[in-house]
C-alpha cells in the first residue's frame, strides 16, 4: 500500500510540475506498478481496453467530423447572429450555445471553434472581448454536465458505477446537474465578468498571421469579381471537347480555372463533390460546372455561343456569378527568387501548368495587380504569382526552393477547409448516435454506437482521408486515461482505496452525509487544479463510492460530486485547456481567474452538495 500512495504521489507532483508529458508519466507509474508486482500485467494493460478509453477515441473522431464539415460552426455561427448589438444577449448566447455545444465535443475542441466567432462578434458589438472569453472557456466545462459523454469524468464514474454492480447512468441523467451548473454560472459570471473583466480589452484571437487565408487571397485579387461558372447541360455544345479545343483564352480572353463534378443521392442528404484543376486535357461532360476568369460580358458572350445553362438564374441570383470553394482545390502566392531561371521568361513558358498541373491566376509585383493577359506577362524577380491547383500539386512547389519561396503551410490551410456539403450527413450520423445513447430499447451498447458513428464518419468522407481522421483524436488524453486507469485497482488491490476512504467516513462521515458529500467535491476540487480531470475522476471514484458504501449510502450523489469536482475548476488557468486557451487572446492574468473562477468553483460546490441529494437521495 505504501508503494502504490508513494507512485501516486510522485506522479501528481509531476503532474503538477509539468514539465513531463503527462501521459509519460501515467506511464511511468504504470511501469512501476508492474515491475514492483503491484499489479499483474493484463490489470495494467486493462486500461487500454477500456470502452471509457474506446468510446473517448471515437468521440474525438465524431466530434472532428463535425468541426471538418463546418457543422459546428454553422450552426453556431446562425445562432450568434440573434445577439445583435446587445451585450447582455451577447454574454447569454455565448454561455447558452458554448455550453450546449460542449455537451456533445469536448471542452477544448467547443473553445477552438468559438472563439473565432465570439472574437468577432465582440469586435462588431462593440463589447469588450476579455468580458466573454473568460465565460466562454468555463461554459465549454459547465456545458460538458449536461451529457453523458460532455466531459471524460462522466464516463469514468459510469464506468465505475457498472463495474461495481449499479443501475448505469442514462445519457441524459447528468442534464438536471448541467442545467442547474449552467443557471449558476450565468449567476455568478454575469456580474463578476463586468466588475473584473469589462475593461479588458482582448488581443484577438491568436495574434498575428503568419499567412493569409483562403479567404483573404480571394478578396485580395478581387478573383470573385471577375469569376463566373456555368453548366454544361444537355444542350451544351462543348460535351464531350478538351478544354483545349475550346480555346478560351484566344477566343474570349478567358481562363478556365476549375471543373466540378457534383453527385447527390439520397434525396440530396449524401452529396459528392469532384473538384478538378481544368487542364488542355479535361473533357467536359453533362452536369460538369465550369469556372472561368475573366471579363463579365466575354464570360457571358461564351455562355450564349457554347448554350451553357446558369446555375445562379435559377436560383433567382445574378447569372453566372459564382463563388469559390476549395475542397480538393486550392490556392496559395509564391514568390519568385532574384536567381530562379524563370525570372525574364514568358508566363506561358513557365511550365507550371505541365510540370506541376499548377494555375496561376494572378501576379502582385510592387503594389499592382495584373489579372489579365497573364501568358503574355514576363515574369520579374520578387514578384508573388497566386497559383491554383490540387492541394498535393501545391505542396509539392515547396520542393523547388531554388526557384520560388512558397508563403504558408498549403497543407496546414487544407486542413482549415470545411467540407460544408456533408454537413448534413455529419449530422444525421451524430444524431443517431446520440438516439441510440439515449433510447434504451435500441440494444446497443454506448460504444459500440459511438464506434459505429466513428466509423461512419468516416467512410462517408466527412473527412478528407483517413490520416484527417487520426489527427483528431488527441492520443496523449488517450494514453493519460488508459495509464491511469488501473491506478484504482492497485489502490482497491493494496487496500489504498479503503483506507482514504475510511479516513473520509471517520473524519468527516460523523457530521452527516451533507459534510462528507462537501469533503468529496471539495478534494476532487482542490485535486483538479494540479492534476488533470480525469485522472482525479479515475483517483477519486472508488474512493468516493467505497466512503458512500461505508456510511450506507447511495453513491450516485458522492460520484457526480466526483465528476463535477473534477470538472468545475476555474480558479486556474493551467486547470483546464479551455481555460488556457482564451488566456492571450483575452489578455488575462492568473489573478484574473482567482477573482472570477475562484469565487464560481466555490458557489457551485456550495449548490451542488444541496442540489445533488435531492435530484440523487442519499
Amino acid at each position: 500500500m505504501l508503494l502504490t500512495l508513494i507512485v501516486l504521489a510522485v506522479s501528481a507532483l509531476f503532474f503538477a510540475i509539468g514539465k513531463i508529458r503527462s501521459d509519460v508519466v501515467a506511464l511511468c507509474a504504470l511501469i512501476v506498478l508492474m515491475v514492483s508486482g503491484v499489479l499483474t500485467p493484463d490489470e495494467a494493460l486493462s486500461g487500454f481496453s477500456n470502452s471509457v478509453v474506446i468510446m473517448m477515441v471515437g468521440l474525438f473522431v465524431v466530434g472532428g467530423a463535425i468541426f471538418q464539415t463546418g457543422l459546428a460552426k454553422m450552426v453556431s455561427g446562425r445562432i450568434m447572429k440573434l445577439a445583435g448589438d446587445s451585450e447582455l444577449r451577447l454574454f447569454l448566447l455565448v454561455m447558452v450555445v458554448t455550453s450546449i455545444i460542449g455537451a456533445f465535443v469536448s471542452n477544448t475542441g467547443t473553445v477552438a471553434l468559438m472563439l473565432p466567432i465570439v472574437v468577432s462578434l465582440a469586435a462588431k458589438a462593440h463589447v469588450s472581448v476579455g468580458r466573454l472569453l473568460m465565460p466562454l472557456a468555463f461554459a465549454s466545462s459547465l456545458g460538458g454536465m449536461l451529457t453523458l459523454i460532455g466531459t471524460p469524468p462522466n464516463l469514468v464514474i459510469q464506468d465505475v458505477l457498472v463495474e461495481n454492480g449499479y443501475e448505469p447512468l442514462s445519457f441524459f441523467s447528468f442534464t438536471p446537474v448541467g442545467l442547474v451548473c449552467i443557471a449558476v454560472g450565468v449567476i455568478v459570471l454575469l456580474p463578476l465578468s463586468k466588475w473584473m473583466l469589462g475593461k479588458r480589452s482582448g488581443g484577438g484571437a491568436g495574434g498575428k498571421m503568419k499567412a493569409k487565408t483562403l479567404e483573404q487571397l480571394v478578396d485580395e485579387y478581387r478573383l470573385k469579381d471577375n469569376l463566373s461558372r456555368f453548366v454544361v447541360g444537355s444542350r451544351a455544345s462543348i460535351k464531350g471537347r478538351s478544354i483545349a479545343e475550346l480555346d478560351v483564352r484566344n477566343r474570349y480572353g478567358l481562363a478556365v480555372l476549375e471543373v466540378r463534378r457534383e453527385t447527390t443521392r439520397r434525396k440530396g442528404l449524401i452529396k459528392n463533390v469532384s473538384q478538378t484543376a481544368a487542364g488542355p486535357g479535361t473533357v467536359l461532360q453533362e452536369g460538369d460546372i465550369i469556372y472561368l476568369t475573366g471579363e463579365r460580358e466575354q464570360a457571358l458572350r461564351f455562355a450564349r455561343d457554347c448554350s451553357l445553362d446558369s446555375p445562379a438564374k435559377a436560383q433567382g441570383g445574378e447569372e453566372g456569378r459564382a463563388g469559390l470553394d476549395f475542397y480538393d482545390i486550392g490556392m496559395a502566392e509564391i514568390v519568385l527568387m532574384p536567381t530562379s531561371s524563370l525570372v525574364g521568361r514568358l508566363l506561358k513558358d513557365a511550365g507550371f501548368r505541365a510540370k506541376y498541373s499548377i494555375n496561376v491566376v494572378g501576379i502582385r509585383r510592387k503594389g499592382e495587380y495584373i489579372m489579365d493577359n497573364l501568358a503574355g506577362v514576363r515574369l520579374h524577380g520578387g514578384d508573388v504569382l497566386l497559383v491554383q491547383g490540387t492541394w498535393a500539386n501545391i505542396s509539392r512547389l515547396g520542393d523547388e526552393e531554388e526557384k520560388w519561396v512558397v508563403l504558408g503551410q498549403p497543407l496546414e490551410e487544407a486542413a482549415k477547409v470545411t467540407l460544408d456539403y456533408k454537413a448534413p450527413l455529419a449530422a444525421c450520423i451524430m444524431l443517431l448516435m446520440v438516439a441510440v445513447m439515449v433510447f434504451d430499447f435500441i440494444p446497443v451498447a454506448p460504444v459500440t454506437a459511438v464506434m459505429a458513428a466513428a466509423v461512419l464518419m468516416v467512410l462517408t468522407g466527412c473527412f478528407r482521408n483517413v490520416e484527417a481522421a487520426y489527427k483528431t483524436i488527441n492520443w496523449e488524453s488517450v494514453v493519460l486515461i488508459a495509464a491511469m486507469l488501473p491506478m484504482s485497482v492497485a489502490l482497491e488491490k493494496t487496500g489504498a482505496s479503503a483506507a482514504i476512504s475510511h479516513s473520509l467516513v471517520s473524519g468527516l462521515g460523523g457530521y452527516g452525509p451533507y459534510v462528507l458529500l462537501a469533503g468529496i467535491y471539495f478534494t476532487t476540487s482542490l485535486l483538479t487544479m494540479f492534476i488533470s480531470n480525469t485522472a482525479t475522476a479515475v483517483l477519486m471514484s472508488p474512493i468516493a463510492l467505497t466512503s458512500a458504501v461505508e456510511s450506507a449510502l447511495c453513491p450516485y450523489p458522492f460520484l457526480f460530486a466526483v465528476a463535477l469536482g473534477a470538472s468545475m475548476c476555474f480558479a486556474s488557468p493551467f486547470s483546464t485547456p479551455p481555460n488556457a486557451l482564451v488566456m492571450q487572446a483575452g489578455r488575462y492574468t492568473f489573478m484574473d481567474y482567482v477573482k472570477v473562477g475562484l469565487p464560481l468553483q466555490l458557489i457551485i460546490g456550495v449548490v451542488m452538495v444541496f442540489v445533488l441529494p435531492l435530484l440523487f437521495p442519499f
